[in-house]
């Protein structure tokens, strides 16, 4: 008896330590990764990070593990970015956040580093832990690795730098902020303007913690530094940072400090940085409030639109809406729509584009009489542009267009438009107009569809590219959708059973795939008269990809017969023996997926 219940525990303890040995075997091997060859391994490795820390326990991992990887810094690029995401997960294997600032070692070697993700990586996982580890330890660890950072003779340390003082800043005493914020003007006057861009980018988080008289002195200064460097690609980022500060701002600051800095780079001589005023013109318009908009900001946005660059009015064209709706109705009409009327025959293809989206928000936003004298020109002769995707991109606006003028005014020149894109020699271009299809069905309905694109959706059926023709079968189903199962009966059904006995074997696949695919749309007795006596009839067809295609179709609509009591019986009477008759064909494909169908779809309940 006393044997009897000692078996059981002694198995336990062989098992409990049979799975021990197995783990530590598993570490073994993980940890022979982190030196191999392979940069697969290494990456394996490191992804497991915390389950080598895990078994070698918090001791092991702060006084082995981590000065191991201390010199895995030399590796590939790939490499130490996971290395730097993967280190800010180890905190609770190193004994808390009592112990997280041994983490900040390797994390500074890596933040120096040449290469700009890998730095990136390390900042975000250096700024985890400035918010994770111990209060005391900022001061201790922390504040000492950002200012040898700072003051690293590289400037990869210093651009790596900038990034840290936001995190950092609230987590030290009143003295350590105010060297902190002198630390950091430093960098925004750094010789190097790899570091100053640095600085700008982290400018606006660095801000938000300051304190409203710390902004207005020091903060402030450091943007109109910033906003009159010699360097354009540090004066541009000075144009993102005027969103922060106009956020922390009264209307009467903004007014006062940053709309000078506004209007210096709005006609800064470089078109880098009016490309970017003009990219973040309605966020920074919003940061400073209205009456500063409808006062200054108009005149700006209309240079913009006309700006000697293509790049600066493409960026302009792609915030008109945005802009419109921040200012009064009447000033959108006067003073916006003429310059939309000039920028559709503009010579860059780009701006054209980015105009065509922007159309339909704002006849939402003037109404029909504007939109009837200014953007229906507009839109119609957008139709005929000669750049694919500005024809898209006002078809794709459709539905808000409709809204505000009605279909039947666009229809004229619509057509045309439509059937054009379709022959694009791009199948990219014809893919994006199929898409459009049933939309614009809805605006036209079923008898003047029909007369005027149907012939087209059916033609795609037979396109050379199979996207496209797959496109096209799920176009007609949704077209099914859109008029209702007794249109399809009439309109579609018998086209599609005449490209049954079609000389072009992939045309007579597409049938397949056709009716496959509108089935689901499709009422029992359509189904059962029309879809599946069609595709049963291609089962003797002389192509075995046909063949094989009917078997899977069949596989795919069992159980679709099986969810309707109509059509149920069709399984035995009319599919299984279709199938067993595949079932024993010469090729080999089309047994197998025979096969599987019989299997899965007749066998199986």
């Amino acid at each position: 008896m006393d044997e009897d219940t000692a078996n059981p525990s002694s198995e336990q303890q062989q098992q409990e330590s049979q799975e021990q040995s197995d783990d530590l075997f598993a570490v073994a091997l993980l940890i022979d990764e982190l030196k191999h060859e392979d940069v697969q391994y290494r990456l394996n490795a490191i992804k497991n990070l915390p389950v080598i820390a895990k078994a070698l326990g918090p001791e092991r991992t702060r006084n082995e593990l981590l000065p191991f990887l201390q010199e895995c810094i030399d590796d590939e690029d790939e490499v130490l970015v996971v290395l730097a995401e993967e280190l800010s997960n180890l905190t609770e294997y190193l004994g808390g956040i009592e112990n997280a600032y041994h983490l900040l070692v390797p994390l500074e070697n890596i933040a120096a580093v040449e290469e700009a993700s890998v730095r990136e990586k390390a900042v975000e996982s250096l700024c985890q832990l400035a918010g994770n580890i111990a209060p005391n330890h900022v001061e201790q660890y922390f504040l000492p690795l950002l200012k040898r950072l700072s003051m690293g003779e590289w400037f990869t340390s210093r651009t790596s730098a900038a990034g840290l003082y936001a995190a950092t800043y609230k987590r030290v005493p009143a003295n350590v902020q105010a060297e902190l914020r002198n630390m950091f003007a430093q960098l925004v006057r750094d010789d190097s303007p790899m570091v100053r861009r640095a600085a700008a980018k982290a400018l606006s988080t660095f801000v938000e913690q300051l304190s409203t008289n710390d902004l207005l002195g020091g903060g402030l200064e450091l943007l109109q530094e910033l906003a009159q460097d010699s360097q354009d690609s540090v004066r541009l980022l000075a144009a993102e940072d005027l969103v922060a500060f106009g956020k922390l701002f009264t209307p009467e600051q903004n007014s006062q400090h940053l709309l000078p800095i506004f209007k210096a780079l709005a006609e800064d001589k470089s078109w880098r940085v009016r490309y970017m005023v003009a990219s973040e013109y309605v966020e920074i318009a919003q940061a400073f409030g209205e009456p500063i908009v409808r006062e200054h900001f108009t005149e700006p946005f209309l240079s913009f639109l006309d700006d000697p660059e293509g790049e600066v009015r493409t960026a302009a064209a792609g915030r008109i809406t945005g802009y419109a709706q921040l200012i009064d109705k009447d000033v959108a009409i006067e003073r916006l729509l003429p310059c939309v009327r000039d920028l559709v025959a503009d010579e860059n293809q780009h701006a054209r584009a980015a105009l065509a989206k922007e159309v339909s928000g704002l006849a939402l936003i003037v109404g029909q009489m504007p939109t009837m004298e200014y953007l229906l020109p507009t839109f119609l002769q957008q139709l005929t542009d000669d750049f694919p995707d500005v024809r898209l991109n006002v078809i794709s606006s459709l539905d808000e267009i409709n809204k505000a003028i009605g279909i039947e005014r666009l229809s004229q020149a619509l057509l045309p438009a439509i059937h054009e894109l379709s022959e694009d020699k791009q199948w990219r271009i014809r893919l994006a107009i199929i898409e459009y299809i049933p939309l614009l069905a809805k605006q036209f309905g079923a008898q003047f569809f029909e007369e005027k694109l149907l012939d087209l959706c059916m033609a795609w059926l037979r396109d050379k590219v199979f996207s496209i023709r797959e496109a096209a079968t799920t176009n007609l189903q949704r077209l099914t959708q859109v008029f209702g199962a007794s249109w399809a009966e009439e309109a579609i059904i018998p086209r599609i059973q005449k490209m049954a006995t079609d000389d072009n074997y992939l045309h007579r696949m597409t049938v397949i795939f056709a009716l496959t695919t509108m089935a689901d749309a499709l009422p029992a007795n359509t189904v059962r008269d029309s879809v599946l006596p069609t595709v049963i009839g291609l089962s003797t067809d002389p192509i075995p990809n046909i063949r094989f295609n009917v078997a899977k179709s069949l596989e795919t609509m069992i159980p679709l017969l099986k969810q309707n009591p109509a059509t149920l019986e069709l399984i035995s009477s009319m599919v299984k023996p279709t199938l067993e008759k595949l079932s024993i064909d010469t090729d080999g494909d089309v047994k197998f997926f025979a096969t599987r169908a019989l299997e899965t779809g007749i066998l199986i309940n």
